[in-house]
């Protein structure tokens, strides 16, 4: 009979089956463009036309944001686009208003649905579902 085998006290098995959940979450990596986490509803915005279905609080998702976007910032918990970068409009305006932010993810309107909660982690670019 062999000994079991143990890291930090946990048996090696229990350690195994906790990373498997781990990558069971689906997820995105873009620019940590402004500090901070949140996990809230999402609302996908594909253009102005869709700016009066953004409720105060839910995560705002778009392709990318101009200065025209900036209203949709005192609404949102936090912010992730396609595009975007550390000096891109969406993250100078992230950063005034305290809200996370995560830039040029390349497919979040795509792989995000309306509605969907999500976890924001603006300090080191992931997007969680």
């Amino acid at each position: 009979m062999l000994p079991q085998i143990k890291f930090l006290g946990k048996n090696i098995e229990e350690l195994k089956s906790g990373r498997s959940k781990r990558r069971d979450r689906e997820g995105l990596k873009g620019v940590a463009a402004s500090p901070g986490s949140v996990t809230a509803p999402a609302c996908v915005v594909h253009g102005p036309e869709d700016f009066a279905q953004m409720k105060t609080g839910d995560v705002l998702v778009a392709p990318i944001t101009t200065p025209a976007w900036t209203p949709l910032f005192a609404r949102a918990s936090a912010i992730v686009t396609d595009v975007g970068g550390p000096l891109s409009h969406g993250s100078i305006v992230a950063r005034e208003y305290g809200i996370p932010a995560v830039l040029g993810t390349g497919t979040a309107t795509k792989r995000i649905r309306d509605g969907q909660v999500i976890t924001v982690n603006g300090s080191n670019g992931k997007v969680f579902w």
